[in-house]
């Protein structure tokens, strides 16, 4: 779900849903596990998440991002305030709890991360310091990092010295999804333009070896 789809939808359900949501009694909802809310995230289905529990898990939340500093809820709990899921917006300390996970190495913060300093979405663009984020979430196997990290070396950021392993970790993509699969495609043959043949044999290696 984007960002402009899910706030549309967060209104709704916050707003115009009241009345329905009153007319229910409101259970209680049970925290998430660490494998149930990185699942969420994988599928960015994490904000959307904490709006359809109708808010009721906020302070569990931050409490194990703030107190406990588990990566996935400093993850969750820096996007809500970012965009003012469930809370005042406050993207100043969003974006620091998105660091806090990315700086124990949790591979969805520094994706995101390194796309918003791409785009220059709350923070100024710098793409230098998208391609650290970047290198860092392909680094660990995330897919869309590891296609945003190429089209950041295809524009002409980043060291050539990294084109290698960009191009060997989507030489051993594996997705079932069509657009991604043709992103790497085009990822690939970009980057072959700017790699020497011999590199190319080189990144053409099995992931482990």
């Amino acid at each position: 779900m984007r960002l402009g789809r899910f706030v549309a939808f967060s209104f709704f359900c916050i707003v115009g849903c009241s009345k329905s949501f009153a007319a229910e009694p409101i259970k209680a909802v049970e925290l998430y596990s660490q494998d149930e809310l990185l699942s969420l995230i994988q599928k960015n289905e994490h904000l959307s998440r904490v709006v359809l529990d109708r808010c009721q898990l906020v302070q569990d939340i931050e409490a194990r991002a703030e107190t406990l500093k588990i990566p996935a809820f400093q993850f969750l709990w820096g996007d809500m305030l970012a965009w003012g899921v469930c809370v005042d917006a406050e993207p100043v300390r969003g974006i620091s709890y998105m660091k806090e996970a990315a700086d124990q190495g949790l591979a969805p913060a520094l994706e995101q991360l390194g796309r918003y300093y791409a785009q220059g979405k709350l923070v100024q663009e710098d793409k230098q310091r998208a391609v650290i984020y970047l290198r860092e979430a392909a680094a660990l196997g995330n897919l869309n990092a590891q296609i945003q990290l190429a089209d950041l070396f295809i524009e002409g950021f980043g060291s050539p010295y990294d084109y290698e392993d960009a191009y060997h970790w989507l030489y051993n993509a594996i997705t079932d999804d069509k657009d991604l699969h043709s992103k790497v495609a085009r990822c690939m043959s970009d980057l072959e333009k700017l790699m020497h043949p011999k590199a190319i044999r080189t990144a053409r290696r099995p992931l482990d070896s």
